[in-house]
């Protein structure tokens, strides 16, 4: 009960230590508290970290603020787990040294002050190593014996204060330990390039149906637009029972090949391959061949049924019956899913449902999907999913999943802190400067920024926004930069972005018209237009550009034209600066100034900066703290400039 300080308000500490925090390999973490004691005596704290393969700790001397916050930060190198805690007490041996110089220049008499620091000298050695006491120990032998004078002159020299702070006296320690922990994954899971197409859609004849061996074809095609990720909708047979037809249409026609979210027939369920698209041997090669041009397959990971799965015969009581005897489709009220059947995860057979869904995870590990995007995860329970997020990163580590959940805001942090590793966003429906500079600001300056990993999207492979509907290429060009630029993780959905299919359905319901959910489309993978060029010259300078892989850095700069967003992104040490100035206007060239922020960029005095655009190559040099800029929207909606001081 002799420990004083008290230690609370912690951050980075979600829900109590409840669940961990998320960084990649070689992100920084900063943490804050506010550490305190009764009286006016010198406090000390430190910060603790291992990695969980280390048997030691290292420490890192916090430093203390206004206001009773102290801070410090530690670099994260491995992957796996890191551990942190805090530790602070009461340093007399700091408290007796701050006092010494105040007596001393009060012309106060000091032999006593000498004795009491030579016996704190040696009460603090006690608690070294050998090496380090002996120097303690030496320190307090000189103040004994030498002469006052030289003393005095010792305890006020500029190594006897770094020699107290080095050997702070230690007893009576509070420690903060609340099982704090760190995951660092890897580079992926905050930079990414998702590009989604429905493999049935690749075939080179109209009307055909596209097998894995077409997309593979394409491969080089998309390493050529600059992605890394290459996302397709399930693979598994598609239901034959209630099956769809084209536009949400309630019965299918002859030959239509249904939803492909609407999983499992008398073929096989989610282990198993649609027969058209080709066999297991295929696909384990897809992702092979992606590999080795740098792209992840990813596989979209939908935890439902068609009513003809096999696991509804061999496993009734994982769904629900209704009165008459049918099977209880999904509902959304007014909505209906006639083609799909929910699991029902309120079974009493949940234990044996759990094993089952969990080895469809690591059935697909295998075979070598390195990445999920996960299907309404927010329609499954919450400790489902954080028990089988972490069975699979027991054997799978490098595993990512991207938690496909267009809800409320709580659940979708709910399901990154229980270990999603990216989270589909708002973006598709913040429209205006003001909406986007409030949104990247929650995201990446309150605690959202400790786990939740936004991915934006501009449209998904059902949602086609009202902005986006019948919108020209100006608009297609804006929202698909201002994703690529805004967050580090982006994606779109399908081909249809890039051939800006923008017809919406006739019921003003976010969805396409002749969707290729319910349809098999025919595009020319090779045309070039404006959009393809985008995806090029945006993915390189991303790709060239530290600024711009990751999120955290987002600084918002004033502008006096509403209509121009500017934003800057820097690294760290400040060797990588890019300025972002976007024109909301799709129709008309907006022009105004911004501001130079100039102690963001560390400018003090004049500014000279030498500004490069790197869509166009055209440079400018600046020499204000407003600088005039100009876009037109045909033409390009953002500039993304590269700044250097001059």
């Amino acid at each position: 009960m002799r420990n004083r300080v008290i230690i609370e308000h912690v951050k980075p500490e979600i829900d109590n230590g409840r669940y961990y925090i998320k960084r990649i390999m070689g992100e920084q973490v900063h943490v804050t508290a506010d550490i305190f004691a009764d009286g006016h005596d010198v406090l000390r704290a430190s910060l603790w970290y291992r990695h969980e393969h280390d048997k030691k700790w290292s420490e890192v001397w916090m430093q203390d603020h206004p206001n009773d916050v102290w801070s410090a930060e530690f670099y994260v190198h491995h992957k796996g787990f890191y551990h942190y805690k805090i530790e602070a007490w009461v340093d007399h041996l700091s408290a007796w040294f701050k006092g010494f110089r105040k007596k001393y220049e009060d012309n106060q008499q000091m032999g006593v002050e000498l004795q009491i620091g030579a016996q704190l000298l040696r009460q603090t050695a006690k608690g070294y190593p050998k090496t380090k006491a002996k120097v303690l120990t030496a320190q307090a032998a000189a103040l004994e014996k030498d002469t006052y004078e030289h003393a005095v002159e010792t305890v006020l020299s500029q190594a006897f204060a770094q020699l107290v702070h080095d050997h702070p006296m230690k007893q009576f320690q509070t420690e903060y330990d609340n099982n704090l922990r760190v995951r660092v994954g890897r580079e992926k899971e905050l930079f990414s390039a998702w590009y989604e197409l429905f493999p049935r859609s690749t075939a080179t004849s109209l009307g055909q149906h596209g097998t894995f061996k077409d997309v593979e074809r394409l491969l080089p095609r998309i390493v050529e637009l600059g992605f890394d990720v290459l996302y397709l909708p399930p693979i598994h047979p598609i239901g034959k029972l209630n099956r769809k037809g084209k536009n949400n249409a309630v019965h299918a026609e002859p030959g239509e090949p249904g939803s492909p979210w609407a999983i499992g027939s008398d073929e096989g369920g989610h282990k198993a391959v649609h027969s058209e698209l080709g066999t297991i041997e295929d696909y384990k090669r897809l992702i092979i061949n992606a590999s080795k041009h740098g792209i992840d397959i990813a596989l979209d990971l939908a935890f439902q049924c068609a009513p003809d799965h096999p696991w509804i015969k061999e496993h009734p009581a994982w769904f629900l019956w209704r009165p008459d005897g049918t099977i209880a489709y999904a509902e959304n009220p007014p909505k209906k899913y006639q083609d799909i059947v929910p699991i029902n995860f309120e079974s009493d057979d949940w234990q044996n449902l759990w094993e089952e869904l969990k080895s469809v995870l690591l059935y697909w590990c295998e075979v070598g999907v390195t990445i999920f995007r996960v299907d309404n995860p927010h329609t499954k329970p919450f400790r489902f999913w954080e028990w089988a997020l972490a069975e699979v990163h027991k054997q799978y580590p490098d595993t990512i999943f991207l938690s496909e959940a267009f809800t409320r805001p709580k659940i979708m942090a709910e399901l990154a802190k229980l270990g999603f590793t990216q989270s589909y966003t708002y973006y598709t429906w913040r429209n205006s400067r003001r909406e986007l500079e409030e949104y990247l600001t929650e995201l990446t300056q309150t605690e959202l920024r400790e786990y939740f990993r936004p991915n934006f999207w501009p449209n998904t492979p059902d949602i086609l926004a009202y902005e986006m509907m019948g919108a020209d290429s100006n608009t297609f060009a804006l929202r698909y930069v201002m994703a690529a630029t805004l967050s580090s993780n982006y994606g779109f959905g399908r081909a249809r972005y890039q051939f800006r299919r923008n017809t919406g359905n006739n019921n003003r319901k976010e969805a396409y018209f002749h969707s290729g959910k319910y349809e098999i489309r025919t595009y020319d993978w090779n045309a070039r237009n404006r959009i393809t060029d985008l995806y090029k010259a945006v993915n390189r300078i991303r790709r060239e550009h530290k600024a711009l892989q990751t999120t955290w850095n987002i600084h918002f700069t004033r502008t006096d034209n509403e209509q121009l967003m500017s934003y800057v992104k820097r690294t760290d040490d400040g060797s990588d600066v890019i300025w972002c100035v976007v024109n909301f206007d799709t129709q008309f060239t907006q022009s105004g100034f911004v501001e130079v922020p100039k102690k963001l960029l560390g400018i003090e005095g004049r500014v000279h900066l030498l500004v490069t655009d790197l869509l166009t190559g055209e440079t400018y040099h600046w020499f204000n703290d407003w600088n005039y800029v100009e876009l037109n929207p045909a033409k390009c909606p953002i500039h993304i400039f590269n700044i250097q001081k001059m």
